[in-house]
Order: structure tokens, then sequence, then C-alpha cells
């Protein structure tokens, strides 16, 4: 089990190592790259700090994902806190604890989230937030296995947001956040270099359309919400190491609810995601005869860092819609896909269900997810399951989550 999580911290930091991805090439026939047979292989696109795209709340994580445009509650400070200004409660409260790979068995692994708001008045609403990620206890040792000491690799995020009403059933919002990642503090690379804990400073921007709709006999509302979240400084965990991007995203989404009568009502939500991320270019690509050769747009500056890598923040914002290799199609491969419908019966019972879609050449998490939840005058009971329906093993297999929940009008 200890060999097994310092693999994943070895995956967590896997930004750390300039040629990590090295030994590929991209083929331009195929359109991706390639392994030593010929095979298309993932070109996932990386970021430090991945934890601050967990899901953390157990009514999304029941709903493949989906959180944007959904009715919103104090978990909205993930999603898209432009939402909360059109909660029908004064003040909400939520707090959830995620078990991690409890399929292997280990118990000091997990993700706890507590996020709550406030409304000031019609106008107006302010949130607040906070995020730990704990990877339990490790044991750290050199590349001869000789132990260099233990620790516990722990991320944090804190945020505070403001939400206001800028017309008749339009919002606007923005989340400013501190981020705290203490992955390996203390430990030596092979370079020699020590490894500190990194910190950053990111916001969120959001909007979102809230309309009641007359297109059916039922009575309908749609909300439509678009946020740019985790823009924030560059970090390194070296001081002579190249910075790496926090996991900027553009989420675009929408949910319907259609309210049958006062004891049925149905919601149905899209999310659309993707990473604003340079995406990774192969240090090798095949010329005309198929022959293996160095990549010319990979490192121009010859400083051996790969120049997605040396982008400005904005340069790989702005940039990570048109800089894969692959083009149009292999921009369009790193959107991920959630859907998911919502059942309520007399405003008490919830059932859940969705699927969450990932291209198998960019990370490849495909999997459904059920829950229920209870409401019980101003309290509430969220609990979401996870089952994957291909061979990629994640994290959350079968792993169920919960939420408690505070409202009050």
């Amino acid at each position: 089990m200890k060999i097994f999580k310092i693999s994943l911290l070895v995956l967590l930091c896997s930004a750390l190592s300039p040629k990590a991805f090295a030994q590929f090439a991209y083929d331009p026939v195929k359109g991706c790259n390639i392994d030593g047979n010929g095979d298309c292989i993932p070109n996932t696109v990386l970021s430090a700090m991945p934890f601050l795209r967990i899901v953390p709340d157990a009514r999304s994580g029941a709903m493949g994902d989906a959180g944007i445009a959904i009715s919103p509650t104090s978990d909205a400070m993930h999603f898209n806190a432009s939402n909360l200004v059109f909660s029908e409660n004064d003040f909400g409260l939520s707090m959830t604890f995620t078990p991690w790979l409890t399929n292997l068995g280990l118990n000091d692994v997990y993700l706890a989230y507590l996020s709550g708001y406030k409304s000031i008045d019609d106008l107006s609403t302010v949130g607040a937030s906070f995020r730990f990620f704990s990877l339990g206890e490790i044991n750290f040792t050199d590349k001869e296995g000789i132990t260099t000491g233990t620790g516990r690799p722990r991320e944090l995020e804190a945020a505070v947001a403001y939400s206001r009403k800028l017309a008749p059933g339009f919002s606007a919002g923005i989340t400013a956040k501190y981020i705290y990642s203490n992955l390996a503090g203390g430990q030596q690379t092979e370079l020699g270099n020590t490894i500190s804990a990194a910190n950053a400073f990111a916001t969120d921007i959001s909007i979102t359309w809230d309309r009641e709709l007359d297109i059916t006999s039922y009575d309908s509302n749609l909300r439509v919400g678009a946020v740019i979240s985790n823009l924030g400084s560059k970090v390194s965990y070296t001081r002579d190491q190249v910075k790496d991007f926090l996991p900027g995203n553009l989420g675009i989404g929408a949910a319907l609810d259609l309210e049958f009568d006062d004891y049925n009502m149905l919601t149905v939500a899209l999310d659309f995601n993707k990473l604003l991320l340079p995406t990774p270019v192969a240090q090798n690509i095949l010329d005309e005869d198929g022959i293996m050769i160095e990549n010319p747009e990979y490192d121009e500056d010859m400083n051996d860092i790969a120049d997605y890598r040396e982008k400005s923040l904005f340069g790989g914002v702005f940039g990570s819609f048109a800089d894969s290799q692959g083009g149009f199609g292999e921009e369009m491969s790193e959107v991920n896909i959630s859907a998911a419908i919502e059942y309520w019966y007399a405003r008490q019972f919830a059932i859940r269900a969705g699927y969450f879609f990932e291209h198998p050449l960019k990370g490849d998490r495909q999997f459904l997810t059920v829950g229920f939840g209870l409401k019980y005058n101003v309290y509430g009971f969220n609990l979401s399951y996870l089952v994957p329906t291909n061979n990629q093993r994640g994290p959350l297999d079968n792993t169920l989550r919960f939420t408690l929940n505070l409202d009050i009008e």
C-alpha cells in the first residue's frame, strides 16, 4: 500500500520532470502520439495541483460530476459561484468527506470539503469554502531504496466569493483563492535540489442566466452557467525548476428543471469542461518517411525545456484552444462531458444518476454515478457511488461519498 501511495505521489509530481514523456513520437498521419509498436498512446494535459479539479460534493458526485447550472447549494462555490445568488435560502452550509483509494484498503487518504454562503440582500450573496486533501503517511526513499524519512503530503484551498445579480435572471460572480501544496517538503531530487511547498493565488470568474420557461405544460426553469476557474500564478516545487500551470478550466453547463406537480420534479443537466492549459508537444516526430526525428516545435530556444511549459499564464490560456499537434480534432477530444438526471419527490427525497466521459487519449476516465438525497426541515444528506465503465481504474472507483447540508430560509 505504501508503494502505491509513493506511485501516486510521483504521478502528482510528474510535472517536475520536463522530459518525463520524451520517449514517444508524434505521428502526423495517425494524428496522435505513438509508442514503439506504432499504437496511439495518451497525450494527457497535465498541471500542478490537480486536486483543485476534484468534485468535492456527493450531490454532483452522483450526477456524473455535473454542477455548473444545477439548483444552487453552498457547493456551488466549487462549480459556479455566480449561481449562489439564485438560492432560495438565506444561508447554507455543507460538509463533505470523500475517502480516497478505499478499494486498496487505505484509510488515511481523503478529501474534506466545507462550504457555505450567506445572502446579503436580494441582489448579493457571499460564499466561502475550505478544501483539504490528505495523501496519508509516506515513507520516502532515494533511488537506491534507502529511507530518507517520512512525510504526510497534503494540499489545501481556501476561497471566498461574491455573487451579484446584474439584471433580472442574470448574475456574475468572482472567487479569490489561496492554494497550498506540500507533497515532499524537505526531500531532495536526483539533482540535489530541495523540494519545498508550493503556494499560489487564483481566481474564478463566472456568470449564470436563470429564466422561467413556458415551453411545456409544466412549470419549468432553465439555468445556463459559464465559469473560468483556477486562473492563477504558476508554481514550482523547487527554486530552479520551470514553473507549472494550475488546472485552469473553462466550464459551460445547462440544467432544465421540470416541476410536474407539487410532489414531482425532474432536473436534466449537461456540462462541458476543457482545461485552459497547453497541450503537451512530443519531443520526437515522424517525418514523411516514417523515421523518428527531433520535433522542431518542442524546444525552439534550445534550453532543454519544452516550449509549451514556458508559456505565460495568458499565453497558455488563450493558446489552449489551438495548440494541439492534432489540430481541431484533438482540441475537441480535450472536452470532458457530464450528463445527469435528478428526480425529487415532495422536495424531500431525491434519486440521481449521471455519466462522465473523457476521451481515451486524454485521460480515459469514464464512469457511471448514482446516489440519493434526503431533506428534512433545514437538514439534508446526500450520498453518491461511482462505478467505472472501462478498464481505467481510478481512485474513486466503488467509493461512497457523503455530504451533510444545512439550509436556512
